[in-house]
């Protein structure tokens, strides 16, 4: 008798519940044929589980699907199982491709209950240790909080589509194009976050390319980028002449960062540990670098000069020699 490629043993219920129990105790390892293509598998340390083995149509591998633990379910549990598979297989379905199809639908069905906003926030957390700017982390819940939450937060995940991407970000697409282009990119990702733990189905309504790039127009059509404007290099000495003469820890960073072309988080958050002043280095470690790398700044004797003040200053303020050794403070704060 051949079902849908699979040879089956016309002897079904080969073995007894006492033989059964008697090749687990004595941990015979391997296959033991129930008929029926059902299997009891032995395997070291006492282990024992039912496989249903079948070929499917048109295919020379056969396939193992596993039933359950045979301390679990019991020979005639095991007997059942096995006959609903061959059911499938005569009616031209690869039983395990049905089992996972049942599960996918499971998963999405349980899926609907799961909102937006708390996919969102799952995403959030999962992702927030990656994030090393602190601002970038900041931003995230803020953005959708502001712009998301009120169309979407609520809804089940699954339900979100075109329609309502385009209601959370379509209002703000023209007035603050920088930041729709930011929520809807953080709309899409939440959205292949779901999509991946198995919380909803179908394309991403939220992707740029292919799809909402010929509902909106692009955002550096909207609104021409205007940057701040550049001193010309010739005023830079006068500059640099007027800055010394302005008093404050702010005119120092300044022109810290100006003599050092740094960014100015890096200067703000700039500490003495990193300060090498007899190797005139300044060394910024690399989980305070944008690109992960630790950063070697050479340090001119006009920015020694500048760290040297802030020095004498920032040390002033200890109360006592023990304060100096033991308190580690930050360059631009005391």
């Amino acid at each position: 008798m051949n079902i849908m490629g699979s040879k089956i043993d016309r002897r079904i219920g080969k073995l007894s519940a006492i033989q059964m129990t008697r090749l687990i105790s004595k941990r015979e390892v391997g296959l033991h044929n129930d008929g029926g293509n059902l299997y009891l598998a032995v395997s070291p340390g006492q282990g024992a589980s039912w496989i249903f083995r079948y070929r499917p149509h048109g295919q020379r591998i056969a396939r193992d699907m596993g039933l359950g633990s045979a301390h679990t379910i019991s020979l005639k549990k095991a007997r059942e199982k096995a006959q609903q598979q061959r059911e499938l297989l005569l009616d031209g379905i690869d039983p395990i491709e049905a089992r996972n199809a049942e599960r996918a639908a499971k998963r999405l069905e349980e899926g609907k209950a799961m909102t937006f906003r708390e996919c969102a926030e799952h995403y959030i957390a999962s992702h927030k240790a990656g994030w090393r700017n602190p601002k970038h982390a900041a931003q995230w819940p803020s953005t959708l909080e502001t712009y998301v939450y009120p169309t979407l937060g609520g809804l089940p995940v699954q339900a979100v589509d075109t329609g309502l991407v385009m209601k959370a970000i379509e209002p703000i697409w023209t007035e603050k194009p920088e930041t729709a282009s930011r929520v809807r990119g953080r709309i899409e990702s939440v959205l292949d976050w779901a999509a991946a733990r198995g919380h909803r189905q179908g394309e991403n309504p939220a992707r740029w390319r292919g799809h909402l790039d010929a509902l909106l127009p692009a955002k550096t059509k909207v609104r021409r980028v205007e940057h701040h404007a550049a001193l010309p290099y010739a005023r830079l000495p006068a500059f640099m002449t007027e800055l010394r003469q302005q008093e404050g820890v702010g005119a120092r960073a300044l022109e810290f960062t100006i003599l050092t072309a740094a960014r100015t988080g890096e200067v703000i958050g700039a500490r003495w540990s990193e300060i090498d002043f007899e190797g005139r280095l300044w060394v910024i470690p690399a989980e305070r670098m944008k690109a992960g790398r630790e950063h070697r700044v050479p340090l001119s004797k006009p920015a020694l000069a500048i760290l040297e003040a802030m020095r004498d200053v920032r040390e002033a303020d200890l109360c006592s020699p023990a304060g100096r050794r033991s308190v580690r403070f930050q360059i631009w704060h005391s």
